[in-house]
């Protein structure tokens, strides 16, 4: 396969592509592994089901996850006046990060909602607010600059509770806004499916408002016949921003400002990406976001920090050798990155495939499997 589009200047239009509404998935497949797979390594593709993967596979490669869990982030709320609004919260605080609020780690960054945005200082009522059971809000300002897209708060509940078990008690889990469910409701019947299945099954340190999805697909069963066959598992994390979800709106691409989001690489899989390269194994990501977490270490040789690297055609990969992972949004800076990885006009074929094919498209819907393209 053949990455000779890498030197044409792309832009917004050609990651364009018409879906059929009744192929964006509602609701995950009845067994995680259960869903389709679309074999992309060769030029013809390979209609597959997601549980052969490890049989897809080498002894010897490695399987690098995100284990970033999924927070109950989205909370309803009003202002001192009645009004509604609504906090998708992004980002917790740590003490150390200079809170105005006594260092308690009680500060966070959201997304807000709202007809009319609060002034500064002005305190909002969550949940019902604090003397109701709930918890108040205060607002500090924007984040992370002045004039920057997010909102700083304080968050202040009944007996000192701390973000993380105020969103556990009063969230709900921030779906993607293709996937309808019923708004501001404690009786939603599709709660408790996604709860479970808006989850991985490996899922461990808490911080992302979506899933990574390409890791949804993986049950324990397809975990045991990857030990078998010899092939190692590591992990990385990175919180998932709601910005994932945001499509690009620049024709030109170079004028797009790419969201920024944490990652962290930890010692244990620095030292299994080594062994991995010593053997001749191969790196397989599971996820965009696992790429895009891999790469950015590549890149700056920090393991932990903020990224927000743009990936598009062109791009010079320098871990990921294989890719698990969904299919993404018209227009998007992900279907930028996956046409980056396998090759533009591939990724386009495999895309008009999988609609005459009716594969379920977007978070809860079917997997692809890529190999990097080779100049």
């Amino acid at each position: 396969m053949s990455a000779s589009t890498a030197s044409r200047a792309f832009c917004l239009s050609d990651f364009d592509f018409s879906l059929p509404s009744e192929l964006i998935a509602q609701h995950p497949a009845t067994e995680r592994s259960g869903s389709r797979l679309l074999d992309g390594r060769a030029m013809q593709p390979v209609d597959r089901i997601f549980r052969d993967l490890p049989g897809l596979l080498r002894e010897g490669d490695l399987l690098v996850f995100n284990d970033t869990r999924v927070v109950k982030a989205r909370i309803f709320g009003e202002k001192a006046s009645g009004g509604k609004l609504e906090l998708l919260i992004e980002r917790v605080l740590p003490a150390e990060a200079g809170n105005e609020a006594g260092g308690q780690g009680n500060e966070v960054v959201a997304h807000m909602k709202v007809s009319k945005k609060p002034l500064p200082g002005s305190v909002v009522h969550m949940a019902g607010g604090r003397q109701a059971g709930g918890f108040d809000a205060q607002l500090l300002g924007r984040w992370p600059t002045e004039d920057g897209p997010l909102f700083r708060f304080a968050l202040h509940g009944p007996t000192g509770e701390s973000p993380w078990e105020l969103m556990d008690r009063h969230g709900h889990l921030p779906l993607p806004p293709y996937i309808e469910r019923q708004q501001n409701t404690d009786h939603d019947p599709d709660e408790a499916e996604d709860s479970q299945r808006y989850q991985t099954v490996f899922a461990r340190a808490p911080g992302a408002v979506a899933a990574p999805t390409a890791a949804l697909h993986f049950d324990e069963g397809v975990l045991a016949d990857l030990a078998a066959r010899g092939i190692e598992r590591a992990s990385v994390t990175l919180h998932v921003g709601a910005g994932t979800f945001q499509p690009c709106k620049t024709e030109n691409l170079a004028e797009h400002k790419m969201h920024s989001e944490w990652y962290e690489v930890p010692l244990a899989t620095l030292a299994a990406l080594e062994r991995c390269r010593q053997r001749g194994g191969r790196v397989v990501a599971v996820g965009t976001t696992t790429v895009r977490t891999l790469e950015s270490w590549a890149k700056t040789g920090q393991a932990t920090g903020d990224t927000n690297i743009f990936i598009t055609p062109g791009f010079a990969f320098q871990v990921a050798d294989v890719l698990v992972t969904n299919f993404h949004l018209p227009k998007s800076t992900l279907m930028m990155l996956v046409s980056a990885f396998a090759g533009y006009a591939h990724i386009m074929g495999l895309y008009r495939h999988a609609i005459a094919q009716q594969y379920r498209f977007f978070s809860y819907g079917d997997a692809m499997l890529l190999e990097r393209a080779r100049t």
